[in-house]
C-alpha cells in the first residue's frame, strides 16, 4: 500500500516561517537576561556598576562567588535546602502518586466525592492565620516538619497524575494481574509506578523546583537560624548589601559597597538557579510525554 503525504503549501510554509520566527525570538529574549546574569556575577564590580556589561565578562573575576562561598551561612543553608527538598518531594511524590492511583481507580466506593472535595481545596483554602494556628496547635513550628508536611500533596499535580494512569495504563491490566494472584498494593507497586516513570520525572521537576524556591513559609514558621532554607540566607545577603550611601560619608567607602553588592547580586541569582539547571536535563525526556498525556483528558 502506497503512503501519501499531504503536500507542503505555500501557506503552510509561510505559518511555519512565522511560528519559527516569533518563537526563536521568544527564546533569544528569555535567553539574554540569564547570559547577562552569568556574566555579570563573574565581572569587576566597576564594570556592572557603569553599565559595561552587555553580553560577555567584562574584567573577569571571582569576587561576587567568592564572597558568597565564604559566607558559612550560605553552606548551612544549601544543607538545609537539600534536606527539604528532598524529603518533601520524597514525600510528596509518595502521597500524591499513591492519591492519584486510588482516584483512578472506578472501583473505589465515594470516588467521585473524594474528587470533588480535593477539587474543592484547588479554589478555597483556610488562608495564612489558620494555617500558623494549625501548625502551632500540632507544635510543628520552628522544625523541619513545617516545611515538608504541609502541601504534601498537590492537588494539581495529583489531577494530571491521575489522567496519566487512566490513559497510559488500560483497566484490563489489572484484571490480569488479579487472575494472577496480584494484590492490590502489589500492582501499585510492581506496575503502576514502574509505567509512570515520565509522569513522575515531571512531579519531580515540578515539585524539588517549588521547595528549591520556597522561602515565604520558612519566614513565618522559622526562627531558628541552623534551620533556615538557602533563600533564607541568600535574602537576608542581598539585603545586608543595601545599604543608603548617604549614611557613609567616605566617598571611596560608598564606592566600594555599591560595587561590591552588584557582583554579589548576581552571583547570588546564579547560586540559586544552578541546582535546578543541572537536574532539568536528567527530567527534560520525560517532561513533554508526561505533561501532555497527562492532560488529555480528566
Amino acid at each position: 500500500m502506497e503512503l501519501r503525504f499531504a503536500k507542503v503549501t505555500t501557506g503552510d510554509k509561510i505559518f511555519y516561517a512565522v511560528i519559527f520566527t516569533f518563537l526563536t525570538l521568544f527564546f533569544l529574549i528569555v535567553l539574554y537576561p540569564c547570559i547577562f546574569v552569568i556574566s555579570a556575577s563573574f565581572s569587576s564590580g566597576p564594570a556592572v556598576q557603569s553599565g559595561k556589561v552587555v553580553f560577555l565578562p567584562v574584567d573577569a573575576g571571582l569576587l561576587g562567588y567568592r564572597t558568597v562561598f565564604n559566607t558559612p551561612s550560605i553552606w548551612l543553608g544549601f544543607r538545609n535546602s537539600i534536606f527539604y527538598t528532598v524529603t518533601a518531594t520524597c514525600l510528596n511524590i509518595a502521597m500524591t502518586m499513591t492519591t492519584a492511583y486510588c482516584l483512578s481507580r472506578t472501583d473505589v466506593p465515594g470516588r467521585n466525592f473524594f474528587i470533588l472535595l480535593f477539587t474543592f481545596t484547588m479554589f478555597f483554602s483556610g488562608g495564612m492565620i489558620p494555617g500558623y494556628l494549625l501548625l502551632r496547635n500540632l507544635h510543628m513550628l520552628n522544625t523541619p516538619f513545617a516545611l515538608i508536611i504541609p502541601g504534601a500533596i498537590g492537588v494539581y499535580n495529583m489531577i494530571i497524575a491521575k489522567t496519566f494512569i487512566q490513559t497510559s495504563i488500560p483497566s484490563e491490566m489489572l484484571d490480569a494481574a488479579k487472575i494472577d494472584g496480584c494484590g492490590d498494593a502489589y500492582y501499585y507497586v510492581k506496575i503502576v509506578l514502574p509505567l509512570s516513570k515520565a509522569i513522575i520525572a515531571v512531579l519531580v521537576l515540578f515539585f524539588g523546583v517549588g521547595h528549591w524556591n520556597a522561602y515565604f513559609n520558612a519566614m513565618i514558621y522559622l526562627h531558628n537560624r541552623n534551620l533556615y532554607p538557602l533563600t533564607i540566607f541568600l535574602r537576608d545577603i542581598l539585603m545586608s548589601t543595601q545599604i543608603d550611601p548617604a549614611s557613609i560619608s567616605d566617598p571611596e567607602l560608598q564606592a566600594r559597597i555599591a560595587e561590591t553588592a552588584a557582583i554579589i547580586k548576581y552571583a547570588l541569582i546564579v547560586v540559586t538557579m544552578v541546582p535546578v539547571i543541572l537536574i532539568y536535563p536528567f527530567v527534560q525526556k520525560y517532561f513533554v510525554k508526561g505533561v501532555m498525556i497527562g492532560s488529555i483528558k480528566g
